[in-house]
């Protein structure tokens, strides 16, 4: 990553994991799927690949693509490691690096208020107590994005799985 001036930027955070081949491996299945005669009917009616992809094939696979977009989601949102390793200056930090040095480390969250147990003006709070609320918080987004997604995550994993 540093060869490639990767080093101290968001890219560090985004292109190790921008391709998953377990994604490509479930989507591939999904596609192979397909009906055929939608995709000889897009032919025949003078579309080529893009068109076809775009126009007959993408809107058919709806599911797969909302449990493909799930899985990068909670993987981004999850992903702490490569902050650690490639993001030396702290106020590029994702929420989730930040959420790893308060909780695992005991660090106080920069620019929050929060020292030493201490709210600004408040009595000292638990450290574990307030260790805990900075990981709910940090839950919410996913738990709100997820019943949306559910309905799909079924229906696109086992649909897209390779059949033996």
């Amino acid at each position: 990553m540093s060869a490639l001036g990767g080093y101290d930027s968001y890219w560090a955070l985004i292109l190790p994991s921008a391709v998953s081949v377990f994604n490509i491996i479930v989507m591939r299945g999904f596609f192979m799927n397909t009906a055929q005669d939608l995709i000889d009917s897009a032919r025949v009616d003078g579309a080529g690949d893009w068109r076809t992809l775009w126009s007959i094939v993408l809107p058919v696979s709806r599911a797969v693509v909302a449990v493909i977009t799930l899985f990068y989601a909670v993987g981004y949102w999850n992903s702490f490691f490569d902050a650690l390793l490639y993001l030396p200056d702290d106020s590029k930090w994702p929420l989730q690096m930040i959420v790893y040095t308060y909780t695992l480390l005991g660090n106080p969250t920069p620019g929050a208020g929060i020292t030493g147990g201490q709210l600004a003006g408040h009595q000292a709070l638990a450290p574990l107590s307030l260790q805990m609320a900075v990981v709910t918080i940090t839950l919410i987004p996913i738990l709100v994005v997820h019943p949306f997604v559910q309905r799909h995550f079924a229906t696109g994993t086992l649909t897209g799985a390779i059949k033996g």
